[in-house]
């Protein structure tokens, strides 16, 4: 049986918000599927970790590349910036007490944050990814988690990319040399059939390729969601 972590990257208001110098056109159309993906994990027991952006006022702690940008466009994601542009994330977020959120200063939640250990004292050996942008945070952290040893996935409709083109080959990519890509509606399936084999007392091996098989069975699939 696989044990999951659901990672959802920078959906703040700094990233969300077309005020801000940082903003990625599309993000804010995931929050939905974003919602619903926590929403679904929280019911299932699967730990959710909000890897988050945070500068400091003056900038000490901002990417060299990007300081000009983030310096002369409001300063976003710090403590002086507007309220449009700060850390904070969508209210359609249900947080729980057992959440963790961990700032990470670069690109990918794995460098130089506490994401690992926390995964490997949880017992975590799949990583599912949400979050913005999939070319930038999302897939350096897809690389390092399986650098890592872990198996990763990527929800596509949770994610998402400057571009429509951008995203797709960043996701062709990521399936290319071992993730699986899917969506908030296939998790759920996911959840459901881990449930569903804990209440028989049996394992549930290669879920993820099972998810894979049921969008050969998407009118089945669509049915059963929407008695839920």
């Amino acid at each position: 049986m696989h044990r999951y972590a659901l990672v959802v990257i920078d959906m703040q208001r700094g990233f969300l918000d077309a005020s801000s110098p940082l903003f990625i056109p599309g993000a804010a159309d995931t929050v939905p599927a974003c919602a619903r993906a926590i929403d679904c994990c929280h019911r299932a027991g699967v730990p959710v970790v909000f890897a988050v952006r945070h500068y400091r006022a003056d900038g000490s702690d901002v990417e060299r590349a990007r300081y000009d940008v983030w310096a002369q466009g409001g300063r976003p994601l710090s403590e002086t910036c507007p309220p449009s542009m700060s850390d904070a994330w969508p209210e359609e977020f249900h947080r729980a007490d057992t959440d963790y959120v961990i700032v990470k200063p670069r690109f990918s939640a794995f460098f130089h944050t506490g994401l690992d250990l926390i995964l490997r004292r949880l017992g975590v050996d799949t990583v599912l990814l949400a979050g913005t942008t999939t070319p930038n945070c999302i897939r350096s952290t897809f690389y390092d988690a399986l650098s890592l040893d872990y198996d990763a996935a990527v929800l596509s409709d949770c994610t998402s990319s400057v571009t429509p083109a951008v995203q797709a080959a960043n996701l062709a990519d990521m399936q290319r040399v071992g993730g699986q890509v899917l969506t908030a509606e296939e998790l759920e399936w996911i959840a459901w059939k881990e449930e569903q084999a804990a209440l028989a007392g049996a394992g549930m091996d290669g879920t993820l390729r099972a998810a894979e098989l049921t969008r050969e069975r998407v009118g089945v699939l669509e049915e059963y969601l929407e008695t839920l």
